[in-house]
């Protein structure tokens, strides 16, 4: 097996050449992407997506028998 540290450090440099030289104009963009995805991720994650399973059962053995009887309910009504 070859080593795989100069294919790392090569694709490092590729990256870092690749953002140092870019305009200001593409590193606005990357910063506007950056942001959304935090806004994705994070924010919309806090106030949308609450822990259902956690709040509903007390520990992993009734959560885990909650979602297999979602999976197989579900596989059997849309056969």
């Amino acid at each position: 097996m070859r080593n795989l540290f100069p294919d790392v450090k090569k694709l490092v440099s590729f990256y870092y050449e690749g953002f140092r030289d870019m305009s200001a104009w593409g590193r606005k963009v990357w910063l506007i992407i950056f942001i959304k995805l935090f806004i994705m991720f994070a924010i919309l994650r806090l106030f949308f997506f609450h822990d259902f399973l956690h709040d509903k059962y007390a520990n992993d053995k009734q959560r885990s028998k909650y979602v297999l009887e979602q999976l197989t309910n579900s596989a059997t009504t849309n056969d």
